[in-house]
C-alpha cells in the first residue's frame, strides 16, 4: 500500500471531523499542503486531494462514469466489462474508499450485480445505496446477500437491506441526499448507471464529475450522459476541467461552471 494513499485516507477522516466541528481547518490545510508536495501520490492524486478539500466544506456529491471516446458506457447488449483499464478501476475503488456512501440505480444492479465494495485498494467499504423505487432488482443480488457493507434502498422494503425513509415519498436527488446527510452520510459517490448520473446532473446535485474515458470507439451502444435537448450551444453545460492520465485512459475531473 502506498504511504501517500494511506495519508489521503487519513486526510479525508480529518475533513469529516472538520465538517462536523471536531477538528480545526488548520490541521486539514497542513495535511493537504504536505500531501501536495509528495512525489508518490497515486495516479490522479491531485483530483483526490481536491475532493478531500471540498468535503470539509459540507455535503458533497461526486459522480463517475467510465466511457469510450464516443460516449458509450456499454455495448447495445449491456456488456461493459471492461470499458476502462486497470488504473481507472483502481481510481474508482479509491473513490469508494473515500466516500461515506455509494449510490447506484436499479439498472446497474440488474445488469452488473455490483458489490460496490473497496477491493482493488486498501480502504473501508462505503454504505451502499440502491435507487430502486419500483422494486425491480432481484433479491439474489450481492447488495442484499453478501453482508460486506450496509445496504440502504430507496423503494420497497427488501430482505438484506434497510429502507431509506423519504418524507412524502419524494425520491428526487435532493430528497435522497438530504436523507443520507441526516445519517451523516454526506459525501456521496453516484457510481451509475448513466440514467442515474444524468438525473443527478440535471438536478444540479453533482459537485464533481469524474469521466474516465478509454481510447476506444464503439460506434453504437448505450450512451453515457443523457440530458434534455438543448436548442443551441447556449444551453450546453459548461465545466472547469482538469485532466489526468490513468494508464491508457484519461480522467476528466469536471467541476460545474458557476
Amino acid at each position: 500500500m502506498s504511504d501517500a494513499w494511506a495519508a489521503i485516507r487519513e486526510a479525508m477522516a480529518t475533513a469529516r471531523a472538520v465538517r462536523h466541528g471536531a477538528e480545526s481547518r488548520a490541521a486539514l490545510d497542513a495535511a493537504l499542503a504536505g500531501l501536495r508536495r509528495r512525489d508518490d501520490l497515486p495516479p490522479a492524486g491531485p483530483a483526490l486531494l481536491d475532493l478531500v478539500e471540498r468535503a470539509a466544506a459540507g455535503p458533497m456529491v461526486v459522480a463517475q462514469l467510465g466511457q469510450t471516446l464516443d460516449g458509450r458506457i456499454a455495448t447495445a447488449t449491456g456488456h461493459s466489462h471492461y470499458v476502462n483499464g486497470p488504473e481507472a478501476l483502481d481510481h474508482l475503488h479509491r473513490l469508494r474508499a473515500l466516500v461515506d456512501a455509494v449510490a447506484v440505480g436499479a439498472g446497474t444492479a440488474v445488469d452488473d450485480d455490483p458489490s460496490l465494495t473497496t477491493r482493488r485498494v486498501a480502504g473501508p467499504n462505503p454504505v451502499r445505496v440502491l435507487l430502486d423505487p419500483n422494486g425491480r432488482v432481484p433479491g439474489d443480488r450481492r447488495l442484499f446477500r453478501d453482508g460486506a457493507a450496509p445496504t440502504l434502498t430507496v423503494g420497497p422494503a427488501r430482505a438484506g437491506a434497510e429502507r431509506l425513509e423519504l418524507p412524502g415519498g419524494d425520491s428526487s436527488p435532493a430528497a435522497i441526499l438530504a436523507a443520507l446527510a441526516a445519517r451523516r452520510l454526506d459525501v456521496v459517490l453516484v457510481e451509475g448507471g448513466a440514467w442515474t448520473v444524468s438525473r443527478f446532473l440535471e438536478a444540479g446535485r453533482i459537485d464533481r464529475l469524474h469521466l474516465l474515458v478509454a481510447p476506444t470507439l464503439l460506434g453504437s451502444g448505450r450512451p453515457g450522459i443523457v440530458l434534455p435537448e438543448a436548442a443551441t450551444m447556449d444551453g450546453a453545460r459548461r465545466f472547469e476541467a482538469r485532466r489526468y492520465a490513468l494508464g491508457e485512459d484519461t480522467l476528466f475531473d469536471l467541476t460545474p461552471a458557476a
